[in-house]
């Protein structure tokens, strides 16, 4: 629908229609992990999944961007479909169906049995943890590039390095930080993370200008400890719902998290402002703010954890 829209209105219902299936895919593909996966090895899949988000950042939006210059914008989509179809095939040919929950599903109407996991007291916990690791991690991102370009004096043509080495670190790290999780601990490898994202972040909206090296180095680590903190929470939460309500959970968890990430750059804008010479004003306030949102997360994160561990 994107590849073939030509007017914004089409655009606009185009991308509302991909928001609904992508949020689906996106819940439902956590609650395959769970089904599949052992507790002792989610951190190591958490990895490689988060590897997928550090390869599209690094391989898709350069391609994108290439195949939209070399047609035009909806080039981009059409690839997209393509590499779904393909994708859809291997489904369809290896994956096997994960049904062994269905036997435990007591409610018959699933509004009903939405509306049960959402009551249920143990998992609004899970869910709170979710909106603080989500507020935590993307309050910085949508003023970051106005603020490395107007303040750090950094040029546009060098934010797609930054961007990309970036990707490239948090691709090798990934894998290591999950495994990590599965030997050290969920929890564990959760509080390492926001310790490094709490000190890289304090650094971060600090700066003044600096060479282009030392920024992708900040940058990395940065983002290194942000990724530690959304594999070893996003294993933990797995682990979190019963059997027969991980679908149920995972969509509310997924949606949640999206919500957050809303509230997270409407927030950001509200603290944030422009100064006259277009520098970014009070970016060091939204770094206090982010540093109280993870300290407060790894609060919820640890009662999380100990609800875990308490069932055995």
């Amino acid at each position: 629908m994107c590849g073939l829209a030509n007017t914004y209105g089409m655009l606009l219902f185009a991308r509302v229609v991909t928001g609904l299936f992508g949020g689906v895919i996106s819940s439902i593909s956590f609650a395959i992990i769970t089904d599949m996966f052992p507790m002792e090895k989610r951190g190591r899949v958490m990895g490689y999944v988060q590897l997928s988000f550090a390869v599209s950042q690094v391989a898709g939006i350069p391609i994108g961007l290439y195949l939209a210059h070399l047609y035009d914008w909806h080039a981009p989509f059409i690839a997209i479909v393509i590499l779904a179809v393909v994708v859809f095939l291997v489904i369809l040919k290896w994956l096997k169906p994960v049904n062994k929950h269905i036997g435990l599903y007591h409610d018959k109407n699933a509004f009903v049995h939405l509306w049960h996991t959402l009551s249920n007291r143990n998992y609004l916990k899970g869910f709170s943890t979710t909106a603080l690791l989500s507020l935590g991690g993307f309050m910085l991102m949508p003023f970051s590039s106005a603020f490395l370009v107007n303040n750090i004096k950094i040029l546009e043509s060098e934010l797609p390095l930054i961007f990309m080495f970036t990707g490239i670190s948090t691709m090798f790290a990934g894998p290591i930080i999950g495994r990590l999780a599965d030997k050290l601990g969920k929890y564990n490898m959760f509080a390492f993370g926001t310790i490094v994202s709490i000190i890289m972040c304090a650094v971060y909206t600090n700066l003044s200008p600096i060479s282009l090296v030392w920024l992708i180095v900040i940058n990395s680590i940065l983002f290194i400890g942000i990724t530690s903190r959304m594999i070893s929470g996003s294993a933990l939460m797995t682990v979190v719902p019963q059997p027969q309500d991980r679908g149920a959970f995972m969509g509310i968890n997924s949606s949640i998290q999206q919500i957050a990430g809303g509230v997270a750059s409407l927030c950001a804008g509200l603290i944030v402002s422009k100064a006259p010479d277009n520098s970014i004003v009070h970016f060091n306030w939204l770094g206090v703010v982010v540093i109280i949102t993870m300290l407060l997360c790894l609060w919820m994160m640890k009662r999380v954890s100990n609800m875990v561990l308490s069932r055995g």
